[in-house]
């Protein structure tokens, strides 16, 4: 038991984000394995559910959402506390919380927004602080980042608060793309996660509609070559000391590796991946180093590309606070590295109070 007594851990999930029903599914996974027969001898749990208003629900209501008592969606008509209230946590009891661990997927979760009101609270979170999950969150921070590192990337730009609707600025920047990528190209939101808001575009006729539609979730905008690549995977866990899991890759059969591919298609899992050792060790390698490089610790999933012709990697993102959804990989790698979900979230607990 650590520390002597059981700790209470605040799980906080949902969100106002476009990945709201994504941390309602990772927080199911969470809350089960808190309530295990073993880790319920550690652990206490108070849940809180942010509606997709920004409403946060207490405990009693937030365990019928992970329940399924009720749906979230039905919660959008709970008047539960008034938006006009100054404070918009009258009424949640988080007093006597030991140690909080947020799920909240996307925005006012991952970029560091959740973070900074927590360390009001003065207590122990798990997962990284406000500068590594900002950076994490921000594909085109990231980016800038790796590449004063030379950490080795597929070729980009980045337009930022572009006007699209200025004809001029529009045809340019078509055609900046079309002189310094190769298609096929990816055009994505600059913040957002779970593939939404991306684009696969494989000719010039199609790229006004892809950065269109990553402008309405981003106006910062980051467009990135396309290659014949291995999507490789890597989780990683620790403070001072980063430690890393086996390496797993992910083979889909749609086109790319879209949103509806992650949560709704059985892909080919495979870990350990089938790699050369000397490769594994380049990627772990790179892992721990550009977690260092965004301040990010506690944990992780690190996202590769593997390019076919050439075995060449190709760091992709990070993400601060990965998916634990059955079908995630952050849990996988774990459970294929010597920890299941109950001894990984256990695990986590201790790296926090230990940092």
């Amino acid at each position: 038991m650590i520390g002597g007594t059981k700790k209470c851990i605040g799980l906080i999930f949902g969100g106002h984000s476009n990945e709201h029903e994504v941390s309602i599914s990772s927080a199911k996974t969470v809350f089960q394995a808190f309530n295990s027969e073993i880790n319920k001898q550690c652990f206490t749990v108070k849940a809180f559910y942010i509606n997709k208003l920004g409403d946060w629900l207490d405990n009693d209501l937030s365990e019928k959402i992970l329940s399924g008592e009720i749906e979230n969606n039905a919660t959008k008509k709970l008047e539960i506390f008034s938006q006009e209230k100054i404070n918009f946590l009258d009424g949640i009891e988080f007093q006597n919380i030991d140690v909080w661990f947020p799920l909240l997927h996307g925005f006012n979760g991952e970029d560091g927004s959740i973070h900074g009101l927590l360390r009001f609270t003065n207590k122990p979170l798990v997962g990284c602080g406000i500068i590594g999950s900002a950076l994490g969150m921000d594909k085109i921070m990231m980016r800038t980042i790796f590449s004063s590192l030379k950490l080795p990337q597929v070729n980009y730009l980045v337009f930022q608060n572009k006007d699209l609707n200025d004809k001029k600025v529009k045809n340019k920047l078509i055609s900046e793309i079309l002189k310094k990528l190769n298609f096929p190209i990816f055009v994505k939101p600059s913040n957002s996660g779970s593939s939404l808001g991306i684009s696969k575009v494989k000719n010039e006729s199609e790229i006004l509609q892809a950065l269109e539609k990553a402008r309405e979730i981003d106006p910062r905008i980051l467009v990135e070559e396309g290659l014949e690549v291995r999507e490789i995977e890597c989780g990683i866990i620790g403070n001072s000391k980063l430690l890393t899991s086996e390496i797993g890759e992910v083979k889909y059969k749609s086109d790319w590796y879209d949103y509806d591919s992650k949560y709704f298609s059985d892909n080919e899992i495979t870990i350990p991946a089938e790699l050369d050792s000397k490769i594994t060790k380049q990627i772990k390698d790179i892992a721990i180093q550009s977690c260092r490089a965004l301040n990010i610790y506690s944990f992780a999933r690190v996202d590769f590309f593997l390019e076919k012709s050439s075995n060449k990697i190709l760091l992709n993102e990070i993400n601060t606070i990965p998916g634990f959804t059955k079908k995630s990989m952050f849990p996988m790698l774990w459970e294929a590295s010597g920890l299941n979900i109950e001894q990984l979230v256990a695990k986590l607990v201790e790296i926090s109070l230990n940092s």
